[in-house]
């Protein structure tokens, strides 16, 4: 049974026996799915982190009391209220002020099919969270100057998430690439090829390349220890003489979430979206945007095969070199995300419906045009950057719940 820490505010002018008591109905309910345990404020500070807890607000007259140790507190922070003795009242009270400090604040209450549901919730995404506090995204080489606006404050970012980021010289990764032999990649490259739809301008030794540029970014993931990594992809072309499209498409499949072009703000999207739902994501660029018909084209070089139906083997499109995958998206539901801001502070998310995988020469190899449930005016007006995540499936509703709940602010 699940261990639930109830950081409680009672008034001291409450005479009504003990809070249990008080309380009974909401105790039984809660009783028959955890293991309920009533904290007193003093003890904020010997709670473990990734246990479950949430802040039980038993009566009225506790604002000031909740003010003085809104500090301790877990953030954000989730009051529940079963309304009793003026509790709903002080909630009101409690989240108007939290909220004005900066902190968001969500209040669980109603009847019993509503709390546990509500409750339920609130459990997945507190795991989530700690699911994914602790984990390492590299960031092999440096941001490509064209991204003006994808940087991420370090500190913020371990604050906020317990993520870290993690420097590292693109010198690793080129010595590798040239400790590894055209022979012991032969066999998976030529596979790779004999699975595609068709292999347009690259040959198989460029194919052998970049499967050596896999194995050799492979060896520094796990060297690293890393969960997750953004490279710059565009500085290792002069360096080996190929690009690392093919390799961020082999690894997503391998379970290592793998953006470009050294954007941490897209990669660390990428990571909280396969940690929430389960879902490889797509990183693409908005090519064209239909705002009269609310749809926009998407597209990047490099998509995890396992998300694509179908695959042509490509060269990248900006530098004519190099193996790129053209990927063609099964129809269905899906849904755009970013979190951005400097701190990983701002998200935009919208659920969509693939309309048609295109095939146009001028612009990156797997393209899908969408149309969006979400206004367009979001890129025209407030987008967060360049890049955008894409995936299978509606997510929607969980993903703008775990970034709420984690404070970031919704961007439209």
């Amino acid at each position: 049974m699940t261990h639930l820490n109830l950081i409680t505010f009672a008034s001291e002018l409450n005479k009504q026996g003990t809070i249990r008591h008080a309380h009974r109905q909401l105790f039984d309910l809660l009783e028959t799915r955890y293991d309920v345990h009533i904290v007193s404020p003093d003890a904020i500070e010997a709670l473990e982190r990734n246990e479950l807890q949430l802040v039980f607000i038993s009566s009225g007259g506790v604002e000031y009391q909740f003010r003085n140790y809104y500090e301790q507190l877990p953030k954000p922070v989730v009051l529940l209220t079963d309304g009793l003795q003026n509790s709903l009242a002080a909630s009101l009270e409690i989240s108007t002020w939290t909220r004005r400090q900066g902190t968001a604040c969500r209040i669980i209450h109603g009847n019993e099919e509503t709390v546990l549901a509500e409750l339920t919730e609130y459990e997945q995404l507190f795991a989530k969270r700690h699911l994914l506090a602790g984990k390492r995204i590299g960031v092999i080489g440096e941001p490509s100057k064209w991204l003006i606006a994808s940087s991420v404050n370090h500190t913020e970012a371990r604050r906020r998430w317990g993520i870290e980021f993690v420097d590292i010289s693109l010198d690793e990764v080129e010595s590798n690439f040239n400790a590894i032999g055209d022979d012991e990649v032969r066999h998976p490259a030529e596979q790779f090829v004999a699975n595609a739809t068709a292999m347009r301008e690259p040959k198989i030794a460029d194919v052998i390349k970049a499967y050596r540029l896999y194995r050799a970014i492979k060896a520094v993931c796990q060297r690293h220890n890393l969960d997750a990594f953004t490279i710059q992809c565009f500085g290792l072309i002069p360096r080996i003489g190929t690009t690392g499209c093919l390799a961020l498409s082999l690894l997503n499949d391998d379970g290592i979430v793998a953006g470009c072009e050294g954007d941490m703000q897209t990669v660390f999207t990428m990571l909280a979206v396969k940690t929430v739902v389960g879902c490889d994501g797509f990183m693409c660029n908005p090519s064209q945007i239909d705002a009269r018909a609310n749809s926009l084209l998407l597209a990047h070089c490099t998509i995890g095969l396992k998300q694509t139906q179908a695959y042509i083997v490509r060269n990248h499109f900006e530098s004519l070199s190099g193996v790129a995958v053209q990927g063609t998206l099964p129809d269905g539901d899906y849904t755009l995300v970013k979190c951005g801001g400097n701190a990983l502070d701002e998200y935009f998310v919208s659920s969509a419906q693939l309309l048609q995988n295109t095939d146009f020469n001028d612009v990156c190899r797997t393209q899908v045009r969408l149309h969006l449930d979400e206004s367009c005016d979001y890129f025209f007006q407030n987008p967060l950057g360049n890049h955008h995540v894409l995936i299978r499936g509606n997510h929607a509703q969980a993903l703008s719940r775990f970034f709420e709940l984690n404070q970031a602010h919704r961007i439209s």
